[in-house]
């Protein structure tokens, strides 16, 4: 009896000295081999400025890829008037997105967008359907949707004043 009495004061002294155990969860000491995030890149046009778009005398690939979009459309331009439109109102962009690495079907994603041409502002302007490929050239995302630019500027009598970047924005 003394042996059994001695023996559960050792286990009882035993487990109040025993260190505390650590939880971690798993996806904390653990990661899934090849498991990351995708960069999708695009070409797009945004519409609807308000005369600040590209001058496309300079920038001719924003009245070309203009004239492909009609043509999708179904309007085919003459070749002389394609090549000599004057769109103030038409940006070219790239457009950029992170594909989380276990996005589902129809899982919105956060777009950036920013000017190639000399647009100067892409404020107020609408991104219209933009395929985004991978680096594999496949289409993962389609883009589309009115710009929210965080940039500010004003210009009067010679002067002007802009606060962040007026040629770049998100959907």
């Amino acid at each position: 009896m003394g042996a059994c009495l001695l023996l559960a004061l050792a286990l009882v002294a035993g487990a109040l000295t025993a260190p505390d155990a650590q939880a971690a969860r798993i996806k904390e000491v653990a990661a899934v081999e090849g498991v990351r995030s995708n960069q999708l890149t695009g070409f797009g046009l945004v519409v609807g400025l308000d005369g600040t778009g590209d001058q496309t005398t300079q920038m001719p690939y924003t009245s070309q890829g203009m004239a492909n979009y009609l043509q999708q459309l179904g309007i085919t331009l003459p070749a002389a008037s394609a090549s000599s439109l004057q769109m103030k109102n038409v940006a070219a962009v790239l457009v950029t997105a992170q594909l989380p690495a276990f996005a589902r079907p129809g899982q919105a994603i956060d777009v950036s967008v920013s000017s190639v041409g000399n647009s100067k502002s892409l404020r107020g302007g609408m991104l219209i359907s933009t395929p985004l490929k991978g680096a594999d050239g496949e289409i993962y995302a389609i883009a589309q949707g009115n710009l929210v630019v965080s940039g500010a500027g004003a210009a009067a009598g010679g002067s002007k004043v802009q606060v962040n970047h007026l040629s770049a924005g998100r959907i």
